[in-house]
């Protein structure tokens, strides 16, 4: 059971002086006169309302915060030491290098939140003593807690998560590389999909976690409870090499763009279904046109301005990869990962096959979570059943685009 959070706290401030209080901050951050670090420490702020407030370096120690609504508020490097934020609304909120230490996160909303770096290890926390009142206080260890908090797409790259309490918390798609979970409890936590990559994972326990599509590459698994952990298609590191029908990838691909440089008059379309492209690190630039590619993976690879257009890439794996300026018309897409890929740029509209004959690019059931369209071209592209969770398409053209209403 988790330790009870600090009682001492004054009365609930009035949103006049909040008002003021972020204000001087402010002027403090731009160097203005009368500037003022914003300092809240035990303060109630309950239920109070904070979007997009730069409260960046900020103290909100042991500060009560239950039901605030924080979304897309700067609070990099801000002290949030033992702060209570049950049930907070904190999508996109950045939490960058904050100090998160026994911080209580219990059922808060930190979807798409910007945590990289932010510490939630264990913290000693000051309680009030139930004889004495706010005279004495003692001082009693707490681990940050992430029950039932949805950190769905957050980025937790290099979190500081030894100890962490996160049972049964979202973090699908999230991105959890190099951090640090040594000892952490995510019984029953939905990992689907997360980016795993170099974490320290020993002795955590992941008792009945969902762990499917997780990436696992470079893990430290050492002790880690997995009892009962759902690791269907889990992605691991990949070979050093890869061969097709006893030849190097690399000399296929190579005979590929010569059939596409020379109009089909030499080498030859490949069908390379199911391959692991990693060990090749990026394919910018490369003509891949018609490449026949299911199912295969290019899981954080570097695809700027890839030619692949009118390719089968039905069910490939484009996580985290950079697709910017990628020429994908008429390429068929359903049921790709490509969840934070970056399409910025990208043709993604109608290929001309002949006079009067188009095909569309097609994501049907495709998952585009925290994708990057911004400035791309995707008209008349199909996202029937597509997943465009927080999808960025600022600037992207989707003229007659095929959306589910």
């Amino acid at each position: 059971m988790s330790t009870p959070l600090p009682q001492h706290h004054t009365a609930p401030m009035d949103a006049q002086a909040i008002r003021e209080a972020v204000d001087a901050h402010q002027r403090y951050l731009a160097g203005r006169t009368g500037g003022r670090r914003l300092s809240l420490t035990y303060a109630d702020l309950s239920n109070c309302s904070l979007e997009g407030a730069d409260l960046r370096e900020a103290d909100l120690a042991g500060a009560r915060l239950t039901g605030a609504m924080l979304a897309g508020a700067n609070l990099s490097r801000a002290i949030l030491f033992g702060a209570d934020l049950r049930e907070a609304d904190m999508r996109r909120v950045n939490l960058k290098r904050a100090d998160l230490r026994g911080a209580c996160l219990r059922g808060a909303n930190l979807a798409c939140a910007e945590m990289a770096g932010c510490d939630l290890r264990e913290g000693r926390i000051a309680l009030q003593d139930k004889l004495d009142g706010f005279r004495v206080l003692r001082h009693e260890h707490r681990p940050g807690e992430l029950n039932y908090a949805i950190l769905s797409g957050a980025n937790l790259t290099g979190a500081q998560m030894s100890g962490t309490v996160a049972t049964a918390s979202d973090f699908t798609d999230a991105v959890l590389a190099g951090a640090m979970l040594a000892g952490a409890r995510l019984t029953r936590a939905v990992l689907d999909g997360a980016d795993l990559s170099g974490a320290d994972l020993g002795g955590a326990d992941l008792t009945g976690a969902s762990l499917k599509r997780t990436v696992l590459a470079g893990v430290n698994l050492e002790h880690t409870r997995l009892d009962d952990a759902d690791l269907t298609d889990v992605l691991r590191g990949p070979p050093p090499l890869v061969y097709v029908d006893d030849r190097p990838l690399s000399e296929i691909l190579a005979e590929h763009e010569l059939y596409c440089d020379s109009d089909g008059r030499k080498g030859a379309v490949m069908n390379l279904p199911e391959v692991d492209f990693r060990p090749l690190r990026n394919l910018k630039g490369r003509k891949l046109t018609a490449l026949i590619a299911p199912r295969s993976i290019f899981f954080g690879m570097d695809l700027q301005g890839v030619q692949m257009q009118g390719a089968d890439l039905s069910g490939c794996d484009f996580r985290g990869a950079n697709l910017r300026d990628a020429d994908l018309r008429g390429a068929r897409m359903s049921d790709c990962q490509l969840a934070r890929a970056d399409l910025r740029g990208a043709q993604m509209g109608p290929l001309r096959i002949s006079e009067g004959r188009f095909v569309r690019t097609d994501f049907t059931r495709a998952n585009l979570r925290n994708a990057d369209l911004r400035g791309a071209n995707a008209q008349r592209a199909r996202f029937i059943e597509a997943d465009l969770t927080h999808m960025r398409v600022a600037g992207c053209d989707m003229t007659a685009a095929e959306l589910e209403v």
